[in-house]
């Protein structure tokens, strides 16, 4: 197998997990009563891709994803925010990788939840047009920090996983 379809296969596969995580999330009930709160267990592979793939080959993966959890989940309003959220993190993420080794990806993962959650914000007040919002940031924000926390460790052990398979 040439390296180039390893790699495809390598994203497709990524993708498709991340895809089945996200379907398999949304039929978690949600226990928090503030809206947009949740885990973000898709963004696991994320951040072990953003380590370990060039930068349009992540992007690539993360708008197949958000594509088609819209359409599967049935939920096509929800793009635009979570396009946006998922934008403003992989930009952020992508530049954070430059001064965060994958020792601390966990870390990156950190900031990368908080932008998600500025970008979702930015898309909400924009079609809104509610100030009001704000008042969800904080909440936002540290829900963020904790969910993006547990995100990154769980991509830090599949990293150290995977190394210890390809050694």
């Amino acid at each position: 197998m040439s390296a180039k379809v390893r790699r495809l296969t390598e994203l497709a596969v990524l993708t498709a997990v991340s895809l089945i995580v996200f379907i398999v999330e949304l039929q978690i009930p949600n226990p928090f009563p503030i809206p947009g709160i949740k885990l973000g267990l898709a963004n696991i592979i994320t951040v072990y891709a953003v380590y370990h793939y060039r930068a349009h080959e992540v992007a690539a993966t993360v708008a197949v994803r958000l594509i088609l959890g819209a359409v599967f989940s049935g939920n096509l309003s929800a793009l635009l925010y979570s396009a946006s959220g998922a934008f403003l993190c992989l930009v952020g993420m992508l530049i954070l990788r430059r001064f965060i080794d994958e020792k601390h990806l966990w870390l990156a993962s950190v900031f990368g939840a908080v932008l998600h959650n500025t970008g979702q914000m930015a898309a909400a007040l924009l079609v809104t047009q509610t100030v009001q919002l704000l008042l969800y940031y904080p909440f936002l924000i540290v829900s963020g920090c904790l969910a993006g926390a547990f995100t990154g460790l769980c991509a830090q052990l599949i990293t150290a996983r995977i190394k210890g398979w390809k050694k």
